[in-house]
């Protein structure tokens, strides 16, 4: 008879489930055999078929999924994945070697390898088993090398157990696989806890469920997550009891599929489905009872994103945005809310904001309890309702009883609380929002249809631009009405400063027979355009005398104090993001410049080139060139509009930073050379449609200059492309916007894998973009504005349709 001190390892060892040391009626997948990511691809079964391992593609993608899934059932619910943060693009092999699993993309890279295998383990086979396990052998008779069980990701099924330490973390939405903000784990202490995380770190952020089965005799805690082969899920305590979730009695396992997960809105949830016949899954039990009141961490948004709040609907949390604030990403409710306006207060003048520029929207028993910065006390709701007015940090005010609350955003763990009193007072500037998402339709932005049948976004500009090849006449009138704006607009495109000499820049005085030897005659030309041509020089012997020197053509007759003092101008700037000016030929008619040599050629030759450059340097590189503009637009002596802002004119040197080139030659040229036709046609696609209409030309058309530019630098092609591509996709900033309306960014970077894995980043370059290519210039933001956004510093609102003058013509 066993003693009283050996009772509970007995029930211990009793608990333990029965491991298979061999795996009985399986179909062996041998060392060798691979799978290839494509539809209709084939898979490795089960030998029942209840489950599969293979490739499955993500919806509206041309990436996969390696995952097991149910495969008896029409939806083919996914139960584990392996490569949710970095999908796998079509062609992606998954091969079973000698000593693990590799899943390699077309060209043979490594995006995810098999872990945990025990060190110099030789694989003889593996096999997926009717448990829903895939495992690895070494041979005959012997234990797992590897098994999914081991590694869930946010499900596990019967006869599968969570150890201490193990853990389960949700996806980001519904089809979206990459790891969300919520997890599952289990203690060492004994206690299985769901927390929120500090994405994209794994920082747990407090608790919004605690089973509570540590105790303080370490032999009473729980060990084990049990999922056992009847449905039936509890946790194991060391003494022998068990600590029971579900209170129904539990559909029989024959005739029904159990699964439980950690879904992606940070509910744990068992599920149960009929195994044939038209069903669907349905809950047995879900915890925590109510997610929204769950945690009151100082730290993170809560289990909504910040600035929303939490309800409870049918046990689950509905996300909220309060009005006139917006999902940051629309396709996923649990992202942050960003109000639609902006919320800071200061007038030009130093003041507060006036009464009639904000009001209230009121919400019954909402609260971010998390969030207050001021506590005010006694006042009643008007009292309350006119402090936050008046005060600039105040984003929200919670009046309850006689105390109100002020908080400033972010605002973190919002909730809806049925017994509460509060009222939530949320200031809204009254002026109107750009659209959020589900008003972006074909009323705001139209959709015309074109000759053929078909549509597309037309603007004023494109369509200006791509009609300039096509009719003299049109091209003359274009080319007058342009000329006509720069003579008119002439002081508003730079303001000259009182004349100084040109040698005050310490800029070198060349003569034209030492620039002609210089480049041997002229004799290799590295560039060509508006301006003129440029060819490489050498001064000196060393080879770090290599220059750049550019020819002007038609330069403004009787010009020399003109020329003079634009050198001048030019001469003076210095930022790291300029192509430095080093001297000038002013010879007669000839009229040359001098500049340093970037040895990397131009941003139009490394972005379209055969190979797609790097995603991290083609952001540097975007940072690199919004800082040149901010320097020319606002913080050099004298303001300096580009006006020709386009891959050609942005070189990269040695370190492949971003330089800007050709600012301030505009008014160096013959008027009708600055925009003439062949100046035009030379940068289709990147001429603001300021241009086209008569209105003042400002720092704006650069602005929107560099928003084509940036969507070049994000997708690798060029602005306009009529004979490579698909009608729809011809104009880029067209089919971008529809790219993000649609939210297939994933087609826009033509699965560019480093950009999907900075989703994020990739997200808000587009929406940056979006607003800098607006054509009513006023909506375009500034560069400084454009620093900030990208920076982070400030958030990138949702942008509204780009093009609210289209009209058939």
């Amino acid at each position: 008879m066993a003693s009283a001190a050996s009772l509970p390892l007995l029930f211990l060892l009793l608990s333990l489930p029965i491991l298979p040391i061999f795996v009985a009626a399986q179909t062996n997948v041998t060392v060798g055999l691979s799978l290839s990511a494509a539809d209709n691809s084939s898979s490795w079964r089960s030998p029942s078929g209840e489950f599969a391992f293979g490739f499955r593609r993500l919806a509206n993608t041309n990436l996969y999924l390696l995952a097991i899934w149910f495969d008896k059932i029409p939806e083919k619910t996914i139960v584990w994945y392996a490569n949710g943060d970095k999908p796998a693009p079509e062609g992606s092999k998954v091969e079973l070697t000698s000593d693990q699993l590799v899943l390699n993309d077309p060209q043979g890279q490594l995006i995810w390898k098999q872990p945990d295998t025990p060190p110099n383990a030789a694989i003889s086979y593996g096999a997926m088993l009717d448990t829903g396990n895939f495992v690895l052998l070494p041979g005959p008779n012997s234990g797992y090398a590897w098994e999914s069980f081991n590694s869930p990701t946010d499900t596990i099924l019967p006869k599968q157990t969570l150890q201490l330490g193990g853990q389960l973390s949700s996806r980001q939405t519904g089809t979206n696989y990459s790891r969300g903000k919520f997890q599952l784990r289990f203690l060492d202490d004994g206690d299985l806890v769901l927390n929120t995380v500090g994405l994209p770190t794994s920082f747990s952020y407090g608790d919004y469920y605690v089973s509570g089965t540590k105790a303080q005799d370490p032999t009473d805690s729980g060990y084990q997550l049990v999922f056992d082969e009847s449905g039936y899920m509890y946790i194991q305590r060391r003494n022998g009891q068990k600590f029971d979730f579900n209170k129904t009695t539990i559909p029989q396992i024959s005739n029904y599929y159990h699964r439980a997960t950690l879904d992606y809105d940070g509910v744990f949830v068992q599920y149960y489905r009929r195994r044939t016949g038209d069903a669907s899954w349905q809950q047995l039990w879900i915890i925590p009872d109510n997610i929204c009141l769950g945690t009151l961490d100082d730290l993170g948004s809560g289990v909504c994103g910040y600035n929303s709040y939490c309800t409870l609907k049918d046990g689950r949390p509905s996300c909220n945005c309060p009005s006139r604030y917006s999902l940051v990403d629309p396709n996923n409710q649990l992202s942050d809310c960003k109000p639609d306006f902006l919320p800071d207060c200061i007038g030009e003048d130093g003041s507060g904001n006036k009464e009639e520029e904000f009001q209230f929207q009121v919400l019954d028993r909402i609260d971010w309890p998390t969030s207050d910065y001021g506590r005010l006390e006694p006042m009643n709701q008007s009292e309350c309702q006119n402090s936050c007015l008046h005060d600039c940090h105040c984003a929200v005010a919670i009046h309850r009883g006689q105390t109100c609350w002020k908080k400033k955003l972010p605002l973190s763990n919002g909730r809806f609380k049925e017994d509460d009193t509060a009222k939530a007072l949320v200031k809204i500037r009254v002026t109107a929002p750009p659209p959020p998402p589900s008003s972006r339709n074909n009323t705001h932005c139209p959709i015309i249809p074109d000759a053929k049948g078909k549509y597309e976004n037309k603007t004023l500009i494109l369509t200006g631009s791509l009609l300039l090849g096509s009719s003299v006449f049109v091209n003359f009138l274009f080319g007058a009405a342009i000329c006509l704006v720069l003579f008119t607009n002439r002081k508003k495109l730079k303001t000259v400063e009182p004349e100084i000499s040109v040698l005050e820049t310490n800029l070198r005085s060349f003569t034209y027979k030492e620039l002609e030897e210089a480049t041997q005659g002229f004799s290799e030309e590295i560039g060509r355009g508006a301006f003129g041509i440029v060819y490489k020089g050498v001064l000196g012997t060393s080879s770090r005398s290599l220059v750049a020197v550019k020819k002007l053509d038609k330069v403004v007759p009787k010009g020399e104090e003109e020329f003079k003092t634009e050198v001048r101008i030019i001469g003076r700037t210095h930022h790291k993001n300029l192509v430095q000016l080093l001297g000038y030929c002013m010879e007669g008619q000839q009229r040359l410049l001098v500049y340093e040599f970037m040895s990397n050629g131009t941003l139009a030759s490394f972005l379209f080139g055969i190979m797609r450059p790097d995603w991290n340097q083609r952001v540097q590189i975007a940072f690199g060139i919004a800082r040149g503009l901010v320097y020319l637009h606002e913080e050099c002596s004298t303001q300096i509009i580009h006006c020709d802002i386009k891959p050609q004119n942005i070189l990269l040197d040695d370190h492949f930073t971003a330089r800007i080139s050709d600012f301030g030659l505009a008014k160096l040229l013959m008027t009708n050379q600055s925009r003439t036709l062949a100046s035009i046609r030379g940068t289709k696609g990147y001429v603001a449609p300021e241009w086209f209409r008569n209105m003042p030309i400002t720092v704006k058309v650069d602005v929107y200059s560099f928003g084509v530019m940036m969507l070049e630098i994000i997708c690798c092609r060029k602005s306009v492309e009529q004979e490579t591509v698909a009608d729809h996709r011809v104009i880029l900033t067209d089919w971008a916007y529809d790219c993000y309306q649609q939210g297939r960014l994933d087609e826009l970077v033509e699965n560019d894998m480093d950009a999907m894995n900075d989703i994020c980043r990739l997200e808000r370059l587009v929406r940056i973009a979006i607003w800098c290519i607006q054509e009513e210039p006023s909506l375009k933001p500034t560069m400084k504005n454009v620093i900030q956004m990208l920076e982070g510093i400030v958030e990138v609102p949702l942008p509204p349709c780009p093009y609210p003058y289209s009209s058939v013509n």
